[in-house]
């Protein structure tokens, strides 16, 4: 359900605003966003399954830095998007982008609160992002694939993301820039993949 309570959301959009803040890439977004409101999305569905992963993954050997609840962000332009998405989850064949991963096997989800669209935002633009707790699990670091013969999830693993290149030139383009910051998220058991990854909770909208 979607709960607005007003002291409530206040603290809520103060943990959001922190949770966004302190994944921006460009130090200048700090000053560069304004977010108005805040909605707690509880589905007890997906915390119980990302729970479930996580006690599966344990039980599986991985350490705790693997099971650590790390944060990812998805932007959409309005609100029935972003709450369609928190009430039936990231699913696959969600994404335009293919270069860590076939977007039919996994999902997509933005490393950086600030970075999270092929265009850069310009001034007065305005939409919603979800926030959502992700379990990364296992991540494999892969090249970017830009041909049609996409790369497959790797066995035994839970994430791909981009080689990270530290010496990113301050004219990466943002398009790049959003590529590279990519988690490519899926799950797969019994060689079938799952159409939504447990390991990807919604968990606010802001």
């Amino acid at each position: 359900g979607f709960h607005q309570v007003s002291e409530e959301s206040s603290s809520l959009l103060q943990t959001a605003v922190s949770v966004l803040q302190s994944a921006y890439l460009n130090s200048t977004s700090q000053d560069g966003f304004q977010y108005s409101q805040a909605i707690l999305v509880e589905n007890d569905v997906f915390l119980s399954e990302l729970k479930a992963f996580a006690q599966a993954k344990e039980a599986a050997g991985y350490s705790q830095e693997e099971l650590e609840e790390t944060f990812a962000f998805l932007l959409f332009d309005n609100e029935e998007e972003a709450k369609e998405v928190c009430q039936t989850g990231l699913r696959v064949n969600s994404s335009s982008i293919s270069t860590l991963g076939d977007p039919a096997k996994g999902v997509y989800i933005s490393k950086y609160a600030d970075c999270l669209h092929p265009r850069p935002w310009y001034h007065g633009k305005s939409g919603y992002i979800v926030i959502c707790k992700l379990i990364k699990g296992k991540v494999k670091v892969v090249s970017e694939n830009y041909t049609t013969s996409y790369t497959c999830p790797s066995p035994g693993y839970d994430c791909h993301v981009a080689m990270s290149r530290n010496n990113v030139p301050s004219k990466t383009s943002d398009c790049q820039a959003f590529e590279q910051s990519q988690y490519y998220v899926y799950e797969v058991s019994d060689g079938s993949t799952a159409e939504r990854p447990r390991q990807i909770c919604p968990y606010i909208v802001i």
